[in-house]
């Protein structure tokens, strides 16, 4: 579920099923046209490693 994340600066942060925080870029939305997610948004992705800790990568909408 998307925790919130911030248009302009094209990052933000999904909450997994297990309540753990990973950090999300735009470039990991899949899909076509402007790529954003909205606050509760259902979304599958799978767990990475990024520079600062766990990432969301292969971002797909629900």
């Amino acid at each position: 579920t998307v925790k919130w994340f911030n248009e302009g600066k094209g990052y933000g942060f999904i909450e997994s099923e297990e309540g753990k925080d990973l950090f999300v870029h735009f470039s990991e939305i899949q899909g076509d046209g402007f790529k954003t997610l909205a606050e509760g948004q259902a979304v599958e992705f799978e767990e990475g490693m990024g520079q600062k800790g766990p990432q969301a990568t292969n971002v797909r909408p629900k």
